[in-house]
């Protein structure tokens, strides 16, 4: 018999401020229709594995892929705030460009030495990585041996699969990509994990864009 945790990771869809290359953080906008797609992909994909829990951010884009992913499947999703994005405080619905010719100090801390990184009324990596990381422990606790969909954000991807990693906060930004609706999977037996996904998009139908 497995007796191995299995999670689910996967980012949410492609959204409108994805496409206009806007910081998002708590603040939320529609999937797009690649958006829908790709998670409609993930979902034929992935619709003979077993999943016997469900956790979304409680965002809106992650509730919708949460939603389109689960399928035919009878099962609730669970929202949780702890696994919303990071707060970006004053750069939340500006776009990249912008904040990098109004912030570039703390745009580089972002891209290049996130444990620095801090903007008015922000959260830091540290914080993000402490709720998000608390949060998926105390699920797989709570859940030995069962499969769980997580679904929740770029940032929130990125940390809890550097913290399987062993992987410093200083090089969270090196590849692979977490594109939009993109999976990964990690089997836990024990105090042993192992990767067997880190942002998987072979389930994609089209050629992605960066988003």
């Amino acid at each position: 018999m497995d007796n191995k945790t299995k999670i689910y990771l996967v980012r949410h869809g492609q959204t409108e401020w994805n496409v206009k290359h806007k910081f998002q953080g708590h603040q939320d906008s529609p999937l797009t229709d690649m958006g829908i797609k790709q998670a409609q992909w993930l979902e034929e994909a992935i619709r003979n594995e077993q999943i016997d829990m469900i956790y979304s951010s409680s965002s809106l884009r992650a509730r919708r892929t949460a939603e389109i992913i689960r399928g035919t499947r009878e099962i609730d999703i669970i929202e949780s705030d702890d696994l919303r994005e990071i707060n970006l405080g004053i750069w939340e619905g500006r776009t990249q460009d912008e904040v990098k010719e109004l912030y570039l100090e703390a745009f580089n801390d972002f891209w290049d030495n996130p444990e620095k990184f801090k903007v008015e009324n922000s959260e830091t990596f540290r914080q993000v990585s402490d709720r998000a990381i608390n949060m998926m422990r105390q699920t797989v606790n709570d859940n030995q041996g069962k499969s769980i969909l997580i679904v929740t954000h770029t940032v929130v991807v990125k940390l809890i699969m550097a913290y399987f990693e062993g992987r410093p906060m200083k090089e969270l930004w090196i590849p692979p990509y977490i594109h939009p609706a993109c999976l990964c999977k990690v089997e836990i037996d024990g105090d042993q994990s192992k990767i067997i996904l880190h942002g998987d998009i072979s389930h994609y139908k089209e050629e992605p864009s960066l988003g």
